[in-house]
């Protein structure tokens, strides 16, 4: 299929070359004329602004966006809405609040054009493992993009989730058990870190992976993370967020829905905000791994 991707980041480059290799034509623009070319280096169709990009495709036009979440994404759909014909598709892969993509939902229908929202999962890693998509949107439009859900996922990595907002949703529910996630692994390896046993923690880590109940893709990469760096003394322990976990516990007020630990992992990253911890630099050194999300690093003497 042809298609067109806006923004060139972590993931939606990775993105536009996974299905390049899979097949899909794939026009291509972002601010930065770097990525772009980065991009058209790889197979990709160059595009001067949106109006160049949807001039560029053909109907039905699909147009998935890749960019920060808030003003950047609502004003891109808005634009892009008004460019589009009416039975064209805007795809919102990025972590938009499921409130907001629901307006923009509304926004887009008016105009005779559809909004999928896709929950898309997989960090750095996506290129070369697939992504999961949890994807949200009416069934025709979501019928139509199929073909590109199937190809940057992996095999049964990707469903339609229900009506437009539930993409978005359980992605944020996926971010906020991660949070929880995290913060028990970063609890488990302090204990050990701090106990009595002169404990290698890749090495603890890397035996957790085989047979335990408690194996995961984020304790492979505590594995990576303990490599490189065994103490992690070149991380500082201040962990970020981008909103989910905020979102997550907020929609858990909402619905009356008890979720204690969920809650108490979005309180811990405040903590490591304002002093130094352990767990807070494994759930940094995680958040690297898996997403390439930038770590602040400490100064030695």
């Amino acid at each position: 299929m042809k298609l067109g991707m806006v923004g060139l980041g972590k993931m939606g480059a990775n993105m536009t070359t996974r299905l390049i290799e899979g097949g899909h034509e794939v026009v291509v623009y972002d601010r930065s004329a770097d990525a772009v070319a980065q991009a058209a280096s790889g197979g990709a169709v160059r595009a001067s602004g949106l109006a160049d990009l949807c001039a560029k495709l053909s109907a039905p036009k699909i147009v998935w966006i890749m960019v920060p979440s808030g003003k950047p994404t609502d004003d891109t759909i808005d634009e892009l809405a008004g460019i589009l014909s009416k039975g064209d598709i805007i795809v919102d892969g990025g972590n938009t609040n499921w409130k907001d993509g629901l307006a923009a939902y509304d926004r887009c229908k008016a105009k005779g054009v559809s909004l999928i929202d896709a929950g898309t999962s997989g960090g750095i890693w996506g290129l070369k493992e697939g992504y999961c998509l949890m994807v949200g949107g009416d069934d025709s439009a979501v019928k139509t993009c199929e073909p590109i859900f199937r190809t940057l996922a992996p095999p049964n990595g990707y469903a339609h989730v229900g009506r437009a907002g539930a993409g978005h949703f359980s992605k944020m529910v996926h971010n906020g058990v991660e949070y929880g996630m995290m913060e028990s692994y970063g609890e488990g390896f302090e204990i050990l870190e701090k106990s009595p046993f002169d404990f290698d923690l890749e090495q603890v880590a890397d035996v957790w992976c085989y047979g335990s109940v408690v194996r995961s893709w984020l304790l492979e990469l505590a594995v990576l993370a303990f490599k490189a760096d065994p103490g992690l003394k070149d991380i500082r322990g201040y962990v970020d967020d981008t909103g989910e976990g905020r979102w997550t516990v907020q929609a858990a007020i909402d619905e009356n829905v008890p979720a204690p630990v969920i809650t108490l992992s979005l309180m811990q990253r405040f903590v490591s905000r304002q002093q130094e911890s352990f767990s807070a630099k494994v759930i940094a050194a995680l958040r690297n791994q898996f997403g390439g999300h930038a770590v602040k690093t400490e100064t030695h003497a």
